[in-house]
């Protein structure tokens, strides 16, 4: 018989299983080990509560709703500072004839903007030379980026170009707009500008013909934008560098950056003077306004240049012993030649001397006569554009470049002797005159005239039709304003 294991024996089998349940149950209740403990994390969306769900929910849809309220205003801010586009996207054309070129095309056209291309630098940026594919020539001018003032003037230029057609104005053919891109291609005026054919080392000059056909077309152009453009433009920059010819000497006026509107010239007031130095009319460095009158004034420089060969602003050597050099405004040295010449009809101390003489005494006459009523100091005794481009076709007699003050009190003077006589009488510079000095009330103001805007007998009016009589000459003021007042009041009774 043997005998039986320890472990085979009841009592400790029964231990044994009674000990089985207890090790189970204390492995459950032991910690985890550090890679088990991670897989469920206290943070996840599943532990947060129902209440803070909805908080983070609604946060996040508050800044989504601010972030497309900021960009909603950013993009207005800047429709706003680029309002001359309107309401046109800079993707599409601003009128049928002005392409949206992109920034690759544009490389492309001036074979990557390369100085072989080159045509003019300035403040602005730089003009380039290019060629469409059509083969059609351009000018590209890439604005300098970075300046407001640099800014609002390429979009000065982009509004008004884009409206202005005229054969003496210079036409926009498209442009580019990118983030760091401010282009503008125009159409290129081959034979340079007035500026360089007058002043210029080396140029051959000008001839009188050719002078005479510049000042013609340079008047087309400045009068269409007063007159016949809607609304109607003030160039505010007219000047012989801004006069582009092509090699038929057709001009073409360019630079738009500083032109207005006139509906919205008052309010662009500045204590800045805007121009160029030597241009600027005299009434404008007081007011700051500019007006049609500004540009009649620079108009009238540019004339005196064709006339004298000089520079708005130029230099004598009277003083060169000093070391010194004398600076003359082209303006104040030509006013007493001119009225002297206009007396006379000697234009010999005034006209170029490069011209030899050989030019047309009736012709010089009336360019003399518009220069001088140009660049009158009074803003209101200056013609208009379009009464210039009359007198230089010949077609307004030269004693009438005035303001038009002169014109509306002949028709009052007219008036008032068709209710006196019961006839419409025709009536020769003499008569007018007088009326046109009482308005001022000074002698000055006639014997002006008379030497500024009469001519020489053999030319085309005469002085001695515009001068006044020896007895309206001894009137006094207030003779002569209170004649005047009763002249029309009687004219007014008459006709009541």
């Amino acid at each position: 018989m043997s005998t039986p294991l320890p472990s085979s024996s009841p009592s400790l089998l029964a231990a044994s299983n009674t000990a089985r349940p207890l090790l189970a149950t204390i492995t459950l209740a032991s910690p985890l080990p550090a890679a088990s403990s991670g897989s469920t994390s206290p943070w996840s969306w599943s532990t947060i509560s129902r209440e803070r769900k909805v908080v983070l929910v609604v946060l996040l849809v508050l800044v989504l709703v601010a972030i497309c309220l900021l960009l909603i205003y950013c993009k207005i801010r800047r429709c706003k500072r680029r309002r001359p586009l309107c309401s046109a996207s800079p993707s599409i054309p601003l009128s049928s004839a002005t392409c949206n070129f992109t920034l690759d095309q544009v490389e492309e056209f001036t074979s990557g903007f390369s100085e072989a291309n080159l045509l003019a630098e300035g403040g602005f940026g730089r003009v380039y030379r290019g060629v469409l594919p059509n083969g059609r020539v351009v000018a590209v001018k890439r604005w300098r980026v970075g300046s407001r003032q640099g800014e609002s003037q390429f979009w000065a230029e982009v509004e008004i170009l884009s409206q202005v057609h005229h054969r003496h104005i210079v036409s926009l053919v498209g442009y580019c707009i990118t983030r760091s891109e401010l282009i503008l291609v125009y159409e290129l005026v081959a034979n340079n500008t007035l500026h360089l054919h007058l002043h210029g080392e080396g140029q051959p000059t000008l001839d009188w013909p050719t002078r005479l056909k510049i000042a013609l077309g340079s008047a087309k152009g400045v009068a269409y934008l007063h007159a016949d453009c809607d609304p109607k433009i003030i160039h505010r920059d007219i000047k012989a560098a801004n006069i582009l010819m092509d090699f038929d000497f057709e001009v073409k006026i360019a630079d738009f950056g500083l032109a207005r509107f006139t509906s919205e010239s008052n309010r662009h007031v500045s204590s800045r003077l805007m121009g160029t130095f030597g241009y600027i009319a005299p009434e404008h460095s007081s007011d700051g306004i500019p007006t049609e009158k500004s540009d009649v004034f620079s108009f009238g420089v540019v004339l005196l240049e064709l006339i004298t060969g000089r520079k708005p602003v130029f230099s004598t050597c009277n003083s060169m012993a000093d070391g010194l050099v004398e600076w003359v405004n082209l303006v104040e040295w030509a006013r007493p030649q001119l009225t002297q010449a206009l007396k006379d009809g000697n234009f010999d101390s005034l006209v170029d001397h490069r011209l030899q003489n050989n030019y047309d005494d009736n012709e010089m006459a009336c360019m003399v006569a518009c220069a001088a009523a140009c660049v009158h100091q009074s803003a209101r005794r200056r013609p208009k554009m379009s009464e210039v481009v009359r007198a230089l076709e010949g077609d307004l007699r030269l004693s009438e470049l005035n303001d038009g003050i002169r014109s509306r009190l002949s028709i009052l003077y007219r008036f008032w002797r068709r209710s006196d006589n019961g006839t419409s009488q025709d009536l020769g510079n003499s008569q007018r005159m007088p009326l046109a000095t009482q308005e001022y009330g000074s002698s000055h103001y006639s014997e002006s005239t008379a030497s500024e805007y009469a001519l020489h007998p053999s030319g085309l009016s005469s002085v001695g039709s515009s001068r006044r009589t020896t007895r309206d000459l001894e009137m006094g003021k207030i003779e002569r304003e209170s004649r005047f007042h009763r002249r029309l009041l009687s004219s007014r009774v008459m006709v009541s």
